[in-house]
């Protein structure tokens, strides 16, 4: 079985949900190997040995944390031109998606972005995804070069594997273009005890219904009860309700979790392009004609301020 380089996603060494869910979707296709770019390697190494990360190929350069995604792209080419990975995968984040395009433009690679799922097939890694908006389900793979693939979080369920890598230390040099574009200033992110929506395994959204930020609170009363991310439609968020941050859709964040609650969103092309993934999906919608109800698995005719509070009360009668 060949070396697949997993990208990792973290945050000063804390490993996120998504790179675990990529190491267990490597061992499906070869020999999992953890690209680790930034500070706090030492604090992460425990973490990607657990769930079976066999090596850790680790950047720890001043480009990478001062500047954007450029010099990422520089050291994960660099590293696979190397290694000569039978696959890399990559989060399926803003920043990930575009350090997967630059990797494969240099490595003369083909790229499969947004991937559900990954499993081994007979001309290499295969992936399942939703292309035009949603419209159909595909399964491919990649043709030329090394595969590259970027993964949706909620793809797989993480599983311990436990190893122990051996650590080897990289060092890049980086191009003329990884110092264009510098970060000047950061900011805490508002803390929350809400999970991140991209990682979430149950995410409620509120939309058109909602009729105004104030009444957000029905949505994030059912949320916090059930330990859900909160979401919001391109129309709540274009009127101010909620913050864009929180989007859900083709132009906003696409998310994947284990169940989707849809209240008061009437399910345009644009909402379900970043949904219709989700692995159970359950609408709540006055309007029965409402496109929503098209690919739910449940759906609820009523009053979303009559229905959410009586879902609100059931799910705390059950804790």
């Amino acid at each position: 079985m060949g070396e697949i380089l997993v990208l990792v996603d973290h945050v000063d060494g804390a490993v996120r949900k998504p790179t675990l869910e990529l190491l267990t979707l490597a061992r499906r296709i070869g020999e999992p190997s953890a690209v680790f770019l930034g500070k706090g390697a030492d604090a992460a190494t425990e973490t990607l040995g657990r769930y079976g990360a066999q090596k850790v190929y680790v950047v720890d350069a001043a480009e990478v944390d001062d500047y954007l995604v450029v010099p990422k792209a520089d050291a994960l080419a660099q590293i696979a031109e190397s290694a000569s990975p039978a696959a890399i995968l990559v989060p399926s984040s803003a920043d990930g998606r575009e350090i997967g395009a630059r990797v494969a433009v240099r490595l003369g690679s083909g790229l499969i972005t947004d991937a559900v799922d990954v499993v081994a097939g007979e001309n290499g890694p295969e992936t399942e995804q939703s292309v035009f908006a949603a419209t159909y389900q595909v399964r491919a793979h990649v043709t030329k070069g090394t595969p590259i693939i970027t993964v949706k979080p909620n793809a797989a369920t993480p599983e311990e594997a436990p190893a122990t890598p051996a650590v080897e230390a990289v060092s890049v040099t980086f191009s003329a273009a990884a110092t264009g574009t510098k970060i000047v200033a950061t900011a805490a992110r508002e803390k929350s005890d809400r999970p991140e929506l991209t990682e979430a395994d149950i995410v409620v959204s509120g939309g058109r219904g909602v009729n105004g930020a104030e009444n957000f609170v029905v949505i994030e009363r059912v949320a916090d009860a059930l330990g859900a991310a909160v979401g919001a439609s391109r129309a709540a968020v274009d009127a101010g309700w909620y913050p864009h941050s929180h989007q859900v859709g083709q132009t906003g964040t696409q998310v994947s979790p284990q169940l989707y609650i849809a209240a008061g969103i009437s399910g345009a092309i644009q909402h379900r392009a970043g949904m219709q993934t989700s692995k159970t999906i359950v609408a709540v919608n006055k309007d029965e004609d409402a496109p929503i109800f098209d690919l739910v698995d449940y759906g609820v005719v009523g009053d979303l301020f009559k229905v959410m509070p009586q879902l609100e009360e059931e799910i705390n009668k059950r804790k």
